[in-house]
């Protein structure tokens, strides 16, 4: 699988929450998405991971 099949988790709600840091759409850090279109596959898929941890964690 290349880095380029691994689609970017953004769905175009792009609003930082100030309490936690992440986006409001995607749960992922300003970080993380400044730094997606240069992460190898590995990387991409561990960010999409955790953010969707993140999302889980926040409505538990």
């Amino acid at each position: 699988m290349s880095d380029l099949d691994i689609q970017s988790p953004c769905i175009g709600v792009c609003s930082m929450d100030d309490l936690t840091g992440l986006c409001q759409g995607c749960y992922r850090t300003l970080d993380e998405i400044q730094q997606w279109w240069d992460l190898d596959s590995h990387q991409k898929k561990a960010v999409i991971h955790q953010a969707t941890e993140r999302e889980a964690q926040l409505f538990d």
